[in-house]
């Protein structure tokens, strides 16, 4: 109807001036005008202008005044010939309308105000404020003096309205013929492709963007970290298994049954399996007893060690229940064999959630076994270590660790915050650990870890963990996150 409307009117006439009177004229709305106007400009068949003009609108405010009258006219009217008292007429008005009818009134002198008595200083008053309004209302000019005054009062505001003027296109044509885009078989049976109208081809469009697979943050950041491990000639051990005992994630690793860690407000128990299925027994045995009165030089712990806390199952708290199961297998082989081994996986964690933690994360450790190692060679290890993550000053900090003595945190200068930070934990496993394995005495294990998220919230200028990892990730920081390359060496 509209588009008919705009093609038949150029036929007969060279232009459409203004499309919003030409839709009154019309009895179109400007909307369904404008749409035909867009439509037929894109395929040439008009050329159209821009057409914009300022109007003065009323404001919701201004609107009920053109109603019901301004608030000093109601105010006036609400007052008798003969006065009334200032609590009546408050009652005869709501707060704001009194308030506002008060002060114009008295500014307009048009009534005087006692202490307890309102009368009238004029007979009559004429609401110049509404015939104003009717006037912007109805599209009548108003002079500048007026509309300041109104704006000042946000009776009025300004709105743009935009149209277009339209003339004919080259490719004018009284009537629009939709234009075939394919050739099809009844086309061809009937025979009337003769007289269709093909749509051109763009044959510079862009076909439809392919939909594939993005690394997520973490994972490019995992793959570096794994690269570096394989160039410092490390193994990578298996971390398939989520679920772990009790006795690989704290026992076996010296840690005591009564450590806050194992409490239940830090450590996700299963309900189903609760238990795990079989051990190594003469290990088992062996653990006890370095727990309960010690050996190899300790005084253990001198408690009363439970198996049924050690069967309990547990999603691992940290991967070093991989490393004590590794170390293990390496015991039991009948010639020794130093290993470096490293691990990038999850861990699970009972804790609260913020901006910097989640219940569920990633750790990245590192370890080497064997013979005469020392703190030295820890140290070493670990300045090698993390200048191929770009963090070429490190400190070290004392720190106490139940597997592990000595134990040191370690902390990098970070340049952009210009202070030491905290990014990692080390230390060499205790000879609780390993001689009960069946190591030799000699042999010796340094390890480190620390989280992949840290190093990667830092990289990609990420606050906040959970627009990292987790449910409520933005799927446009997958799709769009740029390469940040570590410090390699």
């Amino acid at each position: 109807m509209a588009e008919e409307a705009v093609l038949r009117f150029l036929e007969k006439n060279e232009e459409i001036l203004d499309s919003g009177k030409f839709a009154v004229e019309t009895g179109l709305t400007h909307d369904e005008i404008v749409n035909v106007i867009k439509s037929l400009s894109a395929f040439s068949f008009v050329g159209a202008q821009d057409i914009k003009r300022e109007r003065w609108v009323l404001t919701d405010e201004g609107n009920s005044y053109a109603t019901n009258g301004s608030p000093e006219v109601q105010l006036f009217l609400a007052v008798p010939p003969d006065g009334i008292s200032r609590e009546e007429l408050q009652k005869k008005l709501n707060p704001s309308m009194f308030k506002i009818g008060c002060q114009q009134a008295i500014k307009n002198k048009w009534i005087e105000m006692g202490k307890s008595q309102v009368s009238r200083k004029v007979e009559h008053v004429h609401d110049r404020v509404k015939e104003l309004l009717l006037q912007i209302q109805t599209g009548e000019a108003v002079n500048l003096e007026d509309i300041d005054a109104l704006k000042r009062r946000k009776l009025i505001t300004p709105q743009v309205w935009k149209g277009f003027s339209v003339k004919k296109g080259p490719n004018y044509a009284p009537e629009r013929k939709k234009a075939a885009t394919d050739l099809t078989r009844e086309n061809l049976q009937k025979g009337d492709w003769k007289d269709l109208e093909f749509k051109g081809y763009n044959f510079s469009a862009k076909g439809l963007p392919l939909e594939g697979g993005h690394l997520h943050p973490l994972l490019k950041v995992r793959r570096q970290i794994k690269m570096i491990f394989l160039q410092m000639g490390f193994e990578e051990m298996p971390t398939d298994n989520f679920v772990e005992s009790s006795f690989w994630n704290f026992d076996a690793l010296f840690q005591p049954q009564q450590h806050p860690a194992r409490d239940s407000h830090d450590t996700f128990f299963l309900k189903e399996p609760s238990t795990t299925r079989s051990l190594p027994e003469d290990y088992v045995e062996r653990v006890k007893q370095v727990h309960e009165v010690g050996g190899y030089g300790s005084r253990g712990y001198g408690y009363n060690w439970k198996r049924e806390e050690a069967d309990k199952n547990l999603l691992r708290t940290h991967t070093t229940a991989v490393s004590s199961k590794m170390l293990y297998k390496l015991a039991k082989q009948k010639t020794f064999t130093p290993k470096k081994y490293f691990s990038i996986d999850r861990v699970f964690r009972n804790e609260a959630v913020d901006r910097t933690h989640l219940a569920e994360f990633h750790q990245i450790e590192g370890l080497i076994c064997d013979r005469g190692l020392t703190l030295g060679d820890l140290i070493g290890v670990l300045n090698d270590f993390f200048s191929r993550l770009g963090m070429s000053k490190l400190r070290f900090k004392p720190a106490y660790n139940p597997y592990t003595e000595p134990s040191m945190e370690i902390f990098s200068y970070h340049e952009g915050f210009k202070k030491w930070v905290e990014v990692g934990n080390s230390g060499m496993f205790r000879p609780e650990m390993l001689l009960p394995m069946g190591l030799p005495e000699d042999v010796r294990v340094i390890a480190w870890g620390l989280s992949l998220e840290r190093p990667t919230m830092i990289m990609y200028g990420i606050n906040n963990i959970r627009d990292l990892f987790g449910h409520k990730v933005d799927l446009g920081l997958i799709k769009k996150n740029p390469i940040c390359r570590l410090g390699l060496q």
